[in-house]
């Protein structure tokens, strides 16, 4: 590090007559601040390396900004920088749905895991109402917003094109295929069911009350009465109910297939 005078002579040679050399100088003295500050933040899963270039882009930024008259040490204000350029880059990099809008979420997304660990919550899964609310009071948060974080930063995004297995050569991708029927056919098929009902009831209307209701009871319902049930109900025969089911059968047939026809649709 270097010493405060021979650091004030570098910074008054950068803002007055901008000496690059001595703005290099600055910033290669303290490249081991950034590289402890960025050491803070390995528990995000992102890279080192990624960690302290963005915190190196901090230090130049706050390189560019010291005021040495002011009385600082550049380190102490080039923290400040350093922190705000790693945390700005974890956020952007830790889920594709923007996590930290407010000043608030972005101190709840960088304190929570210290805050847990505090009150000996567990690191996955869900918190207890009592330590959410600590949390909470202790950041001046909604509850609801310390739930969503902390289940954020239990499970987060990963990438569709990552392999199943280190040495595998499939992708998660791979296990994402919907079975499910697409869209279109779903469509096709409701219309196609709802064009049948209709050649249906059309249908119906040519056969009289009987031959409806003998249908209707032994075609069409979830729960087919018997011939024998259907006897009692008409006082005939099982063999004249069944002579009626197989008639009213064979008209709404040709009904269905006469409508069709008419409007084209076979």
């Amino acid at each position: 590090m270097l010493p405060h005078e021979e650091e004030y002579m570098l910074a008054q040679a950068w803002r007055e007559h901008d000496d690059r050399d001595a703005a290099h100088k600055m910033v290669t003295s303290h490249l081991r601040l950034v590289a402890k500050i960025a050491m803070g933040y390995r528990g995000y899963g992102l890279p080192v390396a990624e960690l302290i270039a963005e915190g190196n882009i901090g230090l130049m930024q706050a390189v560019k900004r010291f005021e040495p008259e002011r009385g600082f040490r550049l380190a102490t204000y080039a923290m400040w920088w350093i922190r705000a350029n790693i945390q700005e880059y974890i956020l952007r990099s830790w889920s594709l749905v923007k996590i930290g809008t407010t000043a608030a979420q972005k101190k709840l997304f960088f304190k929570l895991r210290k805050l847990k660990g505090q009150i000996q919550a567990i690191d996955e899964g869900d918190m207890t109402p009592d330590q959410v609310e600590k949390i909470a009071t202790a950041l001046n948060v909604p509850e609801k917003d310390v739930v969503s974080m902390n289940r954020r930063l239990a499970a987060p995004d990963n990438s569709l094109n990552a392999p199943l297995r280190a040495e595998g050569e499939g992708e998660w991708q791979d296990w994402l295929v919907d079975d499910s029927v697409d869209q279109e056919t779903e469509l096709a098929e409701s219309e196609e069911l709802s064009q049948r009902r209709k050649l249906l009831m059309g249908a119906m209307d040519g056969l009289n009350e009987r031959e409806k209701k003998i249908i209707m009871e032994r075609r069409l319902s979830e729960d087919p009465k018997t011939l024998e049930e259907l006897s009692n109900d008409f006082n005939i025969s099982r063999e004249r109910v069944r002579q009626i089911e197989v008639r009213a059968f064979e008209k709404l047939q040709k009904a269905v297939r006469r409508q069709a026809a008419e409007q084209r649709l076979i």
